[in-house]
């Protein structure tokens, strides 16, 4: 009976170990992570051209940081939207939802 009892102890002192643990698992996990956006068809957004090469514009430097006023064409996954854009873009239709900022419209002057 003694050895069950302490059994029965040790095994609850690790369920509450794991717990904790957890839980500073998840807050870590979560201090990372961005709010969910909730995008639908037709909502505008601009393409961000980290990985994009412009032709005209040799030097990475000068390139904005996002282009372009396009339209969200279909929801295709949470985090995959396929876009509409220009046929001379080059590039896939369907990106990752981190590629893409909402539009603002543009302060004049």
């Amino acid at each position: 009976m003694e050895f069950i009892e302490r059994m029965k102890r040790v095994q609850e002192e690790v369920e509450a170990a794991l717990k904790k643990t957890q839980e500073e698992i998840k807050r870590y996990a979560d201090r990372n992570r961005r709010k969910i956006e909730n995008w639908k068809k037709r909502d505008r957004v601009m393409l961000s051209t980290k990985d994009l090469v412009f032709k005209e514009r040799p030097v990475q430097k000068l390139v904005e940081r996002y282009v372009g006023l396009y339209e969200i064409k279909e929801v295709v996954l949470s985090n995959v939207v396929k876009l509409r854009l220009l046929s001379s873009m080059r590039i896939h239709l369907v990106v990752n939802v981190s590629r893409i900022i909402w539009y603002r419209e543009q302060v004049k002057g």
